[in-house]
């Protein structure tokens, strides 16, 4: 990012800290006190935090001609992962800068990493470490480039930049696809990923290289001007619907029910993930999975409703630290093929028709959903 026109407040000179704004008053008040009395030591000791202070506005007056690139790396990222921002000054003047400071807000907190003397053209490259244990959104900036003299009793603040967001994901495990027990209806297809097949015709598409030349439609072809083909998909795919109960919500159960999604959505199956609030939109693909799941948060409604509306067909997996709710889902596992409950928590829970899987770690979620 490349240095922006500066704002008003940001034309100044320099501004005092609240250290040298006491020094100033220090000085006027021993200015008067000498005066007053006729001692020449007040005075004497005015005059040098006077000239103290003008000298420490000469040092941070002139304007640094600097180029500044704040970059964070990865942008999203799971939960407990390495996130870093990489900090890249260049001194564009024609003098040495020392002094620099860069404070950057990260979430709530903020940074401050002091960096070192810069030549005239020289780069300085730093990094930080970014928060990922906690999930979510994690606003990061905007970066200020403080410059202070060595006495810190004036300083220049100026912003670059914009602030950029870092999204850290839930973690996940690797599972095979939930099975189902018959294939899902031939009405239509469910969801805009599934893999090409020749079952069903989805819609129109522009032709890319490698296309099939027997799905080319002439007519829409001759009309728009541009080669068009008919994408057909297998609409036999079964759904997997993922239902996370948010009412007591653990890092673990979004951790679960991202690994069972992500499982699904990366096999080019469909993918219904549902919370008591209802279903999550725009879940289509592995990446909207896992960026829905990293912004979901405790809730106050229960799953009983939103398991009854979900429609039927495929598996249906609810990940739920309330052992109670797999008994409740089992009243709709004729209208699923095959009903899965994820039970964060210890124990051992029965429910005749619903296999019910154990965990206390993401790491236990692997074999328990082996042995289903």
């Amino acid at each position: 990012m490349r240095t922006p026109p500066p704002a008003p407040w940001q034309r100044l000179t320099a501004v005092l800290t609240p250290l040298g704004w006491g020094i100033l008053a220090g000085s006027l008040a021993l200015y008067a006190a000498g005066f007053a009395l006729g001692y020449p030591e007040p005075v004497v000791l005015a005059t040098g935090g006077l000239l103290t202070l003008a000298a420490a506005l000469a040092w941070t007056a002139p304007r640094p001609r600097l180029e500044v690139r704040r970059e964070v790396t990865p942008l999203k990222v799971p939960r407990g992962d390495a996130a870093v921002a990489v900090l890249n000054v260049t001194n564009l003047g024609r003098r040495s800068l020392s002094g620099l400071r860069a404070q950057d807000r990260i979430g709530a907190a903020e940074h401050t990493v002091d960096l070192p003397r810069l030549p005239k053209g020289a780069v300085r490259t730093v990094s930080y470490p970014l928060p990922t244990d906690v999930r979510g959104e994690i606003p990061v900036g905007p970066l200020l480039l403080v410059r202070a003299d060595p006495f810190g009793l004036t300083r220049r603040v100026r912003s670059y930049g914009s602030p950029v967001t870092l999204l850290v994901r839930p973690r996940t495990v690797a599972l095979p696809v939930p099975p189902s027990g018959r294939a899902h209806h031939l009405e239509g297809p469910t969801s805009d990923n599934a893999p090409s097949g020749t079952v069903t015709f989805h819609t129109l598409r522009e032709y890319v290289v490698g296309d099939d030349l027997r799905h080319v439609h002439w007519r829409s072809s001759a009309r728009t001007g541009t080669l068009m083909v008919r994408q057909l998909i297998d609409a036999s795919l079964p759904t997997t619907t993922v239902v996370l109960d948010t009412r007591d919500l653990t890092e673990l159960a979004v951790d679960a029910a991202a690994s069972v999604a992500l499982a699904a959505a990366r096999a080019g199956f469909p993918v219904r993930l549902v919370t008591g609030d209802g279903p999550v939109p725009d879940a289509k693909d592995p990446e909207a999975v896992l960026d829905r799941l990293a912004l979901v948060r405790t809730g106050t409604g229960g799953i009983t409703e939103p398991t009854r509306l979900a429609r039927g067909g495929g598996s249906l997996v609810l990940v739920t630290p309330d052992p109670a709710e797999a008994g409740r889902v089992a009243g709709v596992r004729r209208r699923f093929d095959r009903v899965i409950c994820v039970y964060v928590g210890t124990g051992t829970v029965a429910v005749p028709g619903v296999a019910v899987l154990p965990i206390g770690s993401l790491d236990a979620l692997p074999l328990a959903w082996g042995s289903r």
